[in-house]
């Protein structure tokens, strides 16, 4: 009888709940959709006929059909987050990221006092953050990460015992880190990040014992970094780039189990600290554009896992450590903007993994080990202004990842691989103002993506090769100052060419009609050369044509009257050669110019008065012509002047 008597009641309290539909949470579900904009999978899956919503798409329930989850991340959801989800007492996890959702987090939040995780990260969501989230007591996980909150953190937010995780990255955020975040003694990961937080870091961050991953980069932080962080033993990535922290560095760990170690773009100084060398399980280490003093200390080479080692642009003097050697693993070395001596370790070579190696602006000196060359991982290699001796081998040809090689301003002698370029998917080639000698080598754009070469102040000799100028990459070639001869070859694919240097060697020739092709050419330069024939009429195709420097060649005829289409000129020399005709009329409407320089050609005639257009003209050089006749007073104005062939001087 027992039995049946509660079945009855167990009945009875069935169809109650039935007669009265929809459940109250299914209820605050229905009205938040209607602020939410839901993907028609999940519109037409929440149904108002149902007795409770435990079976829609994103919904999760207990036992007693309670919401204690919501779950539509990446479900392109629109729309914003109404007051209502403030009805759902039980909820304890809410993710709505990755989605389009806009508009403010609504106050009611704060009512959700079951919540343990809220994801909204990755929408459009604005405002400030709520004080009322300070009520979420039981928060173990917060994730607001790209968005476009801004304003303060509020106090009340890091006053939980609870919250492990806090992601606020990527945000808007202003004002103080709240002194609060040391009542956070559960945190482990505090990632703060892009934004525009200022002030201090506070020093009760100490107190936050079992934290793990500090992030600060790209904020507004200063002041000196807290030595309360010495408390944090487990510390293992600790991010401060781009703050503007100072003073030394004063915390330390005996047992330090840092992995990511970065202060880089800050103002610390002093050297860098003794302690560091217990830190055997480093793998990034940045102190990139800081005033540190001293020398590299030699325990480096302790760090068997090290990937980066950033030390650039600081004060650090004394020799490279050859135990840096020692770090197998290593992928990325900047040494550069330093005040380092000696020569580079022939220990080097030992990084079979190093993708980027940068040494410039140093004291550096002595052969560059050829070694370091057969290390098939480099991709860039700058050790420009330095004093570097040496060659370069043949092997440098089959680097298959080499993009960037960077030697100017130092003294490698030798002839430059002739393979160079066939195996590696070169993007830039600086050379300048070494001794190098020999040819070009011919298939140096063979990888299609060669943007700048710069071989000017050496001794290369022999011709151009036509592949060089038939790259559909290139941006900026420059041979200045070399020993090449021959013809200036067809261009085929220049389409990219912007910036052309040849001159001061003993190219001869006609000028190839072909180089209008080059039509995003800004600067050309061909002076101190051999070059013959007349000036090309499809020079006029140039149209973005800022500066031209023919000079001292053994150009004849008369400058184009095409060249009026080049209207953004503002610097044309085409002195010492042996053109003729009237020349001022031709150029009168290049209203940009600022520096005219035709002197020591054939120029004939009278002066005509074009220079009232030239508004911008400073100087002028029609010296050695034979010209004549009285001087415009439109020219008194110019700052130099030289017209030493007329009649009537000023």
């Amino acid at each position: 009888m027992k039995l049946v008597f509660w079945h009855w009641i167990f009945l009875f309290f069935v169809l109650l709940s039935t007669s009265q539909g929809m459940s109250s949470d299914g209820l605050a579900l229905l009205a938040l959709s209607k602020t939410l904009i839901l993907p028609s999978f999940i519109r037409t899956n929440w149904s108002a006929s149902d007795a409770t919503p435990c079976t829609w798409n994103g919904v999760g329930c207990n036992g007693r059909n309670r919401v204690i989850s919501l779950d539509l991340s990446s479900s392109e959801v629109s729309g914003f987050i109404g007051p209502e989800i403030g009805r759902l007492k039980y909820l304890q996890v809410l993710i709505l990221s990755a989605n389009n959702i806009s508009g403010l987090i609504p106050l009611e939040l704060g009512n959700c006092s079951m919540l343990e995780q809220l994801d909204l990260s990755q929408n459009l969501l604005s405002g400030n953050i709520p004080a009322s989230m300070g009520s979420l007591k039981k928060l173990s996980s917060l994730s607001l990460y790209y968005n476009s909150f801004h304003g303060t953190i509020p106090e009340e937010l890091f006053k939980n015992q609870f919250l492990e995780q806090v992601y606020l990255h990527g945000n808007q955020l202003s004002g103080w880190i709240p002194f609060s975040v040391g009542e956070m003694t559960s945190l482990k990961s505090l990632w703060l990040h892009e934004n525009m937080l200022s002030g201090v870091l506070p020093s009760s961050i100490g107190n936050c014992t079992k934290l793990e991953e500090l992030y600060l980069l790209h904020n507004q932080l200063s002041g000196s970094i807290p030595e309360t962080l010495s408390k944090i033993e487990g510390l293992k990535v600790f991010d401060a780039t781009a703050n503007s922290f100072t003073g030394e560095i004063s915390f330390s760990f005996e047992n330090c189990k840092l992995e990511i170690f970065i202060l880089s773009f800050n103002n610390i100084k002093g050297e860098i600290p003794s302690w560091l060398g217990n830190c055997r399980s480093l793998q990034q280490l940045g102190f990139v554009n800081n005033s540190l003093s001293g020398k590299i200390p030699n325990f480096i080479g302790l760090f068997s896992n090290l990937t980066y080692l950033l030390l650039s642009q600081n004060s650090l003097t004394g020799l490279i450590p050859p135990e840096i050697g020692n770090c197998r693993l290593l992928q990325w070395l900047e040494l550069d903007a330093n005040q380092l001596e000696g020569t580079v370790p022939e220990e080097f070579a030992n990084l079979r993994y190093l993708s980027k190696l940068f040494l410039f602006e140093n004291h550096l000196m002595g052969d560059f080990p050829e070694s370091i060359w057969s290390i098939q991982t480099l991709e860039s290699v700058l050790l420009y202004s330095n004093k570097f001796t040496g060659r370069l081998p043949s092997v440098l040809a089959e680097l298959k990842s080499l993009k960037n090689i960077t030697l100017f301003d130092n003294f490698f002698t030798g002839v430059i691989p002739q393979e160079l370029g066939v195996n590696s998917p070169l993007v830039q080639i600086d050379f300048t103002n070494n001794s190098f000698v020999g040819g070009i080598p011919p298939n140096i754009c063979s990888g299609k993506a060669l943007r700048i070469l710069d071989l000017g102040f050496n001794h290369l000799n022999g011709s151009i090769p036509s592949s060089v100028l038939d790259c559909p990459s290139l941006e900026r070639v420059i041979v200045e100052n070399n020993n090449l001869v021959g013809s200036i070859p067809q261009f085929i694919n220049c389409a990219n060419l912007s910036y052309m240097d040849l001159s001061h060697n003993s190219l001869s020739g006609n000028i190839p009609s072909s180089f209008s092709r080059c039509v995003k050419i800004a600067e050309i330069n061909w002076s101190e050369n051999n070059i013959f024939g007349a000036i090309p009429p499809e020079i006029g195709k140039l149209v973005n044509l800022k500066r031209l420097d023919l000079s001292h060649n053994l150009l004849h005829g008369s400058i184009p009257v095409q060249i009026s289409s080049c209207s953004k000129l503002y610097s044309l020399d085409l002195g010492f050669n042996s053109l003729n005709g009237s020349a001022l009329s031709t150029v009168s409407s290049l209203k940009f110019l600022t520096q005219l320089r035709l002197q020591e050609n054939r120029f004939s005639g009278g002066l005509p008065d074009p220079f009232s257009q030239l508004e911008m003209l400073i100087e002028l050089q029609l010296g050695g012509n034979i010209l004549g006749g009285s001087i415009p007073s439109s020219l008194g104005q110019l700052v130099k002047l030289g017209l030493e062939c007329f009649l009537q001087p000023i």
